[in-house]
């Protein structure tokens, strides 16, 4: 989290090898508002802000992943609805595993 004119913004820092390797492997955090989001790497799931049933904007943070040092906030790229939650927080998941999913928005 940075502070920037006093509010808190959330950012996501990945170096250019990261990216490469993520673009090659067609990494796709959310499969859009009827979809699911899946984790991008390996890692240890830190905090989970969401529950079944709740309404979500489009940027909400779902679920933060740690991997390699390093926090990462999964976030909705579109507004919809939880279907389910995969995953509770000091549970470790593979690349790809499902972490939320959404239904269709309401």
């Amino acid at each position: 989290m940075l502070g920037v004119a006093g509010e808190r913004v959330a950012v996501e820092v990945i170096d250019e090898r990261t990216r490469q390797i993520q673009a090659l492997a067609g990494v796709r955090p959310v499969a859009g508002a009827s979809g699911t989001v899946v984790a991008p790497m390996p890692g240890l799931v830190l905090r989970v802000y969401v529950v079944p049933g709740q309404q979500v904007a489009a940027g909400a943070g779902l679920v933060v992943v740690e991997a390699m040092k390093m926090e990462n906030e999964l976030r909705a790229h579109r507004a919809g609805v939880v279907a389910k939650v995969h995953v509770e927080v000091g549970q470790v998941v593979e690349r790809g595993a499902p972490l939320v999913t959404f239904g269709e928005e309401t």
